[in-house]
């Protein structure tokens, strides 16, 4: 049995080093956040956080990944259990917004807060952000098509509707984020039911 310790090895501690990372930059961004005090946070030596990343743009890109899995999935299955109706789903994402805005560590939209940090659309960061926000609207785009098939409604323009949607997700967390108030994802999905009645006409 080998009896060295070696930090690096320890089970756990790149995700250590990622939840550090996650909450440091979610709640004062990526420039503010040095490695010192994401190795502090997390309790790892430092020498192991070179073990994990080869840098902290690595360590960046490999939480907002992360965070990306784990919004989209809580995002889903929020949506998912707000009811069976596909309707009911897409008005749904508003409350399930609405919740999230009243927790006390919401700071806005990781991906939204990241790119406004980088200016060069290819960074690997901005790089992140899109994917996450084509994957929301491939996840809208797929209620809708849901709702197409429930109602019976045209498929054409279905796309655009779509993008008008995540329009609606982002500009409410923008407004939530800058006035402190919950309420804008009712606002939103105010909005959302116009446009939504407007499409099954």
């Amino acid at each position: 049995m080998n009896t060295h310790h070696d930090p690096s090895g320890e089970p756990g501690v790149r995700d250590r080093l990622l939840d550090a990372a996650e909450a440091l930059i979610y709640s004062g961004g990526i420039h503010a956040t040095g490695v010192d005090a994401i190795v502090k946070r997390s309790g790892a030596a430092r020498k192991s956080f070179y073990s994990h990343f080869e840098s902290k743009e690595a360590l960046v890109v490999a939480a907002l990944e992360r965070r990306d899995e784990r919004w989209m999935r809580w995002f889903v299955d929020a949506t998912l259990a707000r009811g069976k109706a596909p309707r009911v789903q897409l008005l749904g994402m508003f409350d399930v917004l609405r919740d999230w805005f009243g927790q006390p560590d919401f700071h806005g939209c990781a991906f939204l807060n990241a790119s406004g940090e980088i200016p060069d659309a290819d960074d690997p960061v901005r790089v992140v952000a899109r994917a996450h926000k084509a994957r929301l609207l491939a996840f809208v785009r797929e209620r809708f098509d849901a709702y197409a098939d429930e109602t019976g409604i045209e498929r054409r323009g279905l796309a655009r509707i779509a993008r008008q949607w995540l329009v609606l997700i982002d500009g409410a967390i923008g407004v939530a984020l800058v006035s402190g108030d919950a309420n804008a994802a009712r606002d939103a999905r105010a909005t959302a039911e116009l446009l939504l009645d407007a499409v099954s006409r």
